[in-house]
């Protein structure tokens, strides 16, 4: 009876080994393909949005690679397959994103990531995006929330008065500074036209050099005026 027992037990311990190693290659093929999306995606009504997806896999990409886009609206168990890929570009022709999906991504570069034109309040949901490069078809299966909104009118005030900022401000500050200047000589003047103000000896020197200046830019004026009369005639 003890014969038996020990026979199983031979059996037993020879199995081991080789459940170890199928647990290995086991392990070994769940990380050997790895899927990344982004969690939370945000876009606005009618503006072009992009579901990023990359994938990371051990083997090299063949013609047998499958991607695969899946949509759940929300509050809802149902999925749509709204993009397939193997070879070629298979988007949806039925459902609410028929004739609205489009590829964006590059398979030899790990990129599976499709865009969603002309988004509506009727997008939202979660997006799922699963890859197969055979002999890696086990992966994680990374969720992609996506909510859409309006652009309402707070985002256009803010882009109004960012530009208001940068450019009608300064040019503001600077109108500001000229009439502030101005009025502060005009109200000299007047105070001392009403003092019977006298300019000093510098002050009379200093005019004196703008009025010499003045006749010296009339004179170069004229005198070039001069010179392209004479140039004009010895052409003729």
């Amino acid at each position: 009876m003890q014969q038996p027992r020990g026979a199983a037990g031979g059996r037993g311990c020879a199995l081991f080994p080789l459940l170890s190693i199928l647990f290995v290659q086991g392990v070994h093929t769940v990380l050997s393909l790895e899927i990344s999306a982004d969690a939370h995606v945000r876009g606005y009504v009618g503006e072009k949005i992009k579901l990023k997806c990359t994938f990371k896999s051990s083997s090299d990409v063949t013609d047998k690679l499958t991607i695969d886009w899946t949509y759940r609206p929300p509050s809802s168990s149902r999925t749509e397959s709204i993009f397939h890929y193997q070879s070629f570009q298979y988007p949806t022709t039925a459902g609410t994103f028929r004739d609205r999906i489009s590829w964006v991504g590059n398979v030899y570069k790990g990129d599976a990531s499709i865009s969603i034109s002309n988004p509506t309040l009727k997008d939202n949901g979660t997006f799922s995006c699963a890859v197969k490069n055979p002999p890696d078809v086990y992966h994680n299966i990374p969720l992609t929330e996506l909510t859409v909104t309006e652009r309402g009118f707070s985002t256009m005030l803010s882009s109004v008065a960012l530009l208001s900022i940068l450019v009608f401000i300064p040019s503001a500050v600077v109108v500001i500074l000229l009439l502030v200047r101005m009025g502060r000589k005009a109200t000299g003047a007047k105070k001392r036209s009403r003092s019977g103000y006298k300019k000093s000896s510098i002050e009379v020197s200093d005019d004196t050099d703008q009025e010499d200046n003045n006749d010296c830019m009339a004179r170069l004026c004229v005198r070039c005026a001069e010179c392209l009369d004479s140039d004009y005639e010895e052409a003729y």
